[in-house]
């Protein structure tokens, strides 16, 4: 029981900070129809950013003004570039960011170096938010913040006692990818702003006849999307590792995101982040084997098939590539994703 609700509260986080990475992403491909190749290097700079930031004037201000110096940056990249090379189609547009990416890495090995930086969250959140003490006796039960050392100490050897502490970095990273939700679905759906952006795509000549910017809007959703990517690097850089390696970790799992979840669909893209959260984490906290499995059933293979590297291969070493599988699978049986609705 403890394995399992630890395990589904870590897949749970890793999801929602990948909804956090996607969300942007399929905003700017569902509003613009631009697949942006440098959506994780806005993850990346909203790291840095928010180190900077942090170090002048602290965590909490650096959380609001890192986003938004992001979001700034990427509505100036569309405005003089991505505006330029978008009348000749969808693969100036991938070039340019694709390019955009690599410039955005060194700039960042320039400015800040090659190794990682000491981005720490605040004392409120470098503790657990609670614990869970599962007891040989008594049970599970759970305590908020820091058990008691004499608590996850077991009173003789026949008694097991094991505390597992669940950090707050997490639980402010789950807290803050779901007030981002609601907040960009009422935006969307329940403003003015949200219904001339929804209009802009389908209808940018109608929406100009009434008076509004088309270009300049697309400009202010592509800045929101580098914004939600800024916003993500914030709180992933202070919960994991600041490094310029980080946008190459996370840069190809946030297209299988928005891939299996459907193209420029919201709603898909979480549905597709909590998936491959939870499955991936809990695969990576399993050490069984075809050996194991068979040698459970009571069957004991030979000494050839026990040395084979298929029959030994672990689950927690095949649970990179389960994203990927996944990819390919939704590729072959629905190609518009599990809520996709648009085509091409």
């Amino acid at each position: 029981m403890e394995f399992f609700t630890i395990s589904m509260l870590n897949g749970l986080s890793y999801g929602l900070l990948l909804f956090l990475l996607s969300s942007g992403l399929t905003l700017i491909f569902s509003m613009m129809g631009v697949l942006n190749f440098a959506h994780a290097s806005f993850y990346m700079l909203g790291a840095y950013a928010g180190y900077t930031v942090s170090q002048l004037v602290g965590f909490w201000p650096a959380l609001v003004l890192a986003p938004i110096v992001v979001g700034v940056l990427g509505s100036l990249f569309e405005r003089l570039c991505l505006r330029k090379v978008h009348k000749f189609g969808h693969v100036p547009e991938l070039l340019v960011t694709f390019g955009l990416s690599f410039v955005i890495l060194e700039i960042v090995q320039l400015v800040w170096g090659r190794t990682a930086v000491p981005f720490t969250p605040p004392p409120v959140l470098q503790g657990p938010a609670f614990t869970l003490v599962q007891h040989s006796v008594d049970g599970l039960s759970l305590v908020w913040g820091a058990a008691p050392a004499g608590m996850c100490q077991a009173a003789d050897a026949a008694v097991r006692v094991v505390c597992s502490p669940f950090p707050a970095t997490r639980g402010f990273m789950m807290l803050v990818a779901v007030l981002m939700l609601v907040a960009v679905w009422l935006l969307l759906t329940r403003t003015r702003i949200g219904l001339v952006i929804q209009a802009a795509l389908t209808h940018p000549e109608a929406v100009e006849s009434l008076g509004h910017n088309v270009p300049r809007v697309f400009m202010l959703v592509f800045g929101a999307g580098a914004g939600l990517a800024g916003l993500a690097g914030v709180i992933g850089g202070s919960t994991f590792v600041t490094e310029p390696a980080m946008a190459a970790t996370v840069g190809s799992i946030i297209f299988v995101v928005v891939v299996v979840g459907g193209m420029g669909s919201l709603s898909g893209a979480f549905l597709a982040s909590i998936l491959i959260g939870v499955v991936q984490t809990f695969a990576v906290a399993m050490d069984g084997s075809l050996l194991g499995l068979l040698r459970s059933l009571g069957m004991e293979p030979g000494p050839a098939a026990s040395s084979n590297a298929l029959v030994t291969l672990t689950v927690s070493q095949v649970a990179p590539i389960l994203p990927y599988l996944f990819l390919v699978l939704i590729l072959i049986f629905r190609p518009k994703g599990l809520l996709g609705s648009r085509e091409g």
